[in-house]
């Protein structure tokens, strides 16, 4: 009978990382978490609405290399040992509870009459697909605040061959067909669960928030209410590829059944049940693209597709429940598509080349669509409140706008100079936020066709954006950042107080704004302030005057931040708000919770001590 050995003593993340230093053989096991509460006055900063304040960093153990992978230990300080594609530390957030929305949503959602975009992050969270469509078709609000417009269908709709069917009981929801614990799978190196993992979900108080995290070929499960959250719930091991990004479906979440998929170096995808432990493989050993997935998110509103965005300048729409096949370019599915084939025949400044379309015919297996946007990788990708536009970024600067359900491209535009690696859209839809290698973050106004200021502060490339919801109106907005300076900004900025460009310049660079009915019109004092007469003689060829030339700082508003500090020692690569604190992660591992300003009473006792250092 075979006895499992003993389980290891666990060195200490310092010995591990001495080790490395000293050019010894790294321990080949897995180190603990680290979950530490530092104090003093550089581990908070002031911003106008009070005293933020560092709760918690939690300290991700670094695993090792796989054992088949024999670590080479080069002494010479500038080699470029091939190493797998990383993306540092970056969280998927989940509660299971219907959250209260942003305060800023029930301002802006109650506006004057006619559509106004949700403001709400996952729109239609516990909302299928075919109640989108019913939604949609009589104009209503959902139960969740929701505003949904009366002509958005769900992706894909007319297309029999994608029709979803309505699995409200999560009891017969699908499941990944494999078991991760028992799998002798090449690619899953190892699973650890907690040893009381039923009972912690069982006796775990409603509210709080789940994170999954990856950190090099280390995937955690974390519960982030839990007073001993450096424990994970389940960690995955992988042999040799990396995760590089994650998402959750808000959609399909319920006390028992929780949809994880993971994006690869390799460029596999993973499917997961973390609750049931339960796995699929898609895109396995690259069979449809070979090249790593640097971002991947489920598609608004359904419960089964999601979309991948591949390091070849690909975006792939992938079904969860079908089996792959070896893709090839269906001649007559672009022919049908009114596009031509081959890169060389697809001026991609002003068309997306449609690979595989989501209304094809042929819809049996993966992919669902195949979408080409650039020859440089991709970098990130954001859906719009209106779930009907997407903004995508890439190493090649550019910003494209798109209508997926249209698989068509709005508008284009290029960075200061440099590749662009991070985008989200403002919660009422009107504007979009970009940051890369030009250490700056823009801001565009997709209904105007323009750029509408850049933000200066940070010394380094911008990894992450992010709006603050619960900071946000109608008019005033707040937004942080991060990057490779290792600091956080934080920016207020509110359109009437800032510098516009004359009018003549903002019309030679053409309005998307008849095209893009749903992004709805900005009226603003000043220049800015146009009609639609403006642009009703406009012909076609001038509509698509896109790739916009990129414009100088001289005729561009510059926003300072209210706030600059380094709140790390190492690069930092994720930022998210929710209504209790600001998270940040880093490349090496650490998660910061940064506590809101509390009560005054309470903050002027906190900043006692702060004022007498």
């Amino acid at each position: 009978m075979f006895v499992l050995p003993p389980p290891p003593r666990y060195p200490t993340q310092a010995s591990y990382a001495a080790a490395i230093a000293g050019g010894q053989l790294a321990p080949m096991i897995e180190t603990n978490n680290i979950l530490s509460h530092p104090k003093g006055p550089e581990h908070q900063f002031l911003v106008g609405e009070g005293l933020y304040v560092l709760k918690e960093d939690l300290h991700l153990a670094t695993p090792p290399p796989h054992p088949s992978e024999a670590p080479v230990t080069n002494p010479n300080p500038l080699a470029t040992t091939p190493q797998p594609a990383t993306a540092g530390t970056k969280l998927s957030l989940l509660s299971l509870d219907i959250r209260p929305l942003p305060p800023a949503f029930y301002r802006i959602a109650s506006r004057a009459s006619g559509f106004q975009p949700s403001i709400q992050e996952h729109p239609n969270e516990n909302r299928s697909s075919t109640d989108i469509r019913e939604g949609s078709e009589a104009g209503l609000s959902s139960t969740d605040g929701t505003v949904l417009s009366k002509d958005t269908p769900a992706f894909g709709e007319g297309n029999t061959m994608l029709t979803q069917t309505n699995t409200k009981d999560s009891g017969k929801r699908k499941k990944p067909k494999n078991n991760m614990t028992k799998s002798n799978s090449s690619f899953i190196s190892r699973v650890i669960a907690h040893e009381s993992l039923n009972k912690r979900l069982q006796d775990r108080p409603s509210g709080g928030l789940f994170a999954f995290a990856n950190i090099n070929r280390a995937f955690q499960w974390l519960d982030l209410s839990s007073s001993t959250k450096a424990d994970y719930l389940v960690k995955i091991l992988f042999t040799k590829a990396h995760c590089l990004c994650h998402d959750v479906n808000k959609l399909t979440k319920t006390s028992t059944h929780i949809d994880v998929i993971m994006g690869f170096s390799t460029g596999e995808i993973l499917w997961m049940e973390p609750i049931s432990q339960r796995y699929t493989r898609l895109n396995k050993n690259g069979i449809i693209n070979g090249t790593p997935v640097s971002e991947i998110k489920w598609i608004p509103g359904s419960e089964t597709l999601f979309l991948a965005a591949h390091m070849d300048g690909s975006l792939v729409v992938y079904d969860k429940e079908k089996e792959d096949a070896l893709f090839t370019v269906d001649e007559e599915d672009i022919k049908e598509n009114g596009q031509t084939n081959g890169t060389n025949g697809v001026n991609h400044s002003t068309h997306i080349e449609v690979k595989k379309s989501t209304y094809s015919k042929n819809q049996k297996t993966n992919p669902v669509a195949v979408w080409k946007l650039s020859n440089q990788r991709i970098n990130a990708f954001a859906f719009s409140p209106d779930q009907r536009h997407l903004a995508v970024v890439s190493e090649d600067g550019s910003l494209r706008l798109i209508d997926y359900l249209k698989e068509e491209l709005m508008d284009l535009f290029y960075s200061y100079y440099g590749g662009l690696s991070c985008v989200c859209w403002s919660p009422d839809g009107k504007y979009v936020l970009t940051g890369g290698q030009d250490d700056l973050i823009s801001i565009w106004c997709p209904s105007e066709g323009a750029i509408i200021a850049r933000c200066q502060g940070h010394h380094s490339w911008v990894t992450s954006v992010a709006f603050d919801p619960w900071r946000c109106d109608d008019k005033n907005y707040r937004f942080g950042s991060v990057g490779e300076d290792c600091r956080l900004c934080l920016w207020d900025f509110s359109v009437g107080m800032l510098h516009r460009p004359r009018a003549a310049s903002v019309r030679q660079r053409g309005s998307i704004a008849s095209r893009l009915p749903s992004f709805g019109r900005t009226e603003t004092n000043g220049s800015r302030a146009r009609s639609d007469s403006n642009f009703s003689g406009l012909e076609d060829d001038d509509e698509k005057a896109f790739p916009h030339p990129v414009e100088p700082r001289s005729r561009t508003a510059m926003l300072p931040p209210v706030l600059n500090k380094v709140v790390d020692k190492d690069p930092l690569c994720w930022l998210e708000f929710t209504e209790e604190s600001i998270i940040t992660s880093c490349k090496s591992g650490h998660i910061r919770t940064w506590n809101r300003p509390s009560d005054p009473a309470a903050q002027a006792q906190t900043e006692r001590p702060t004022s007498s250092t």
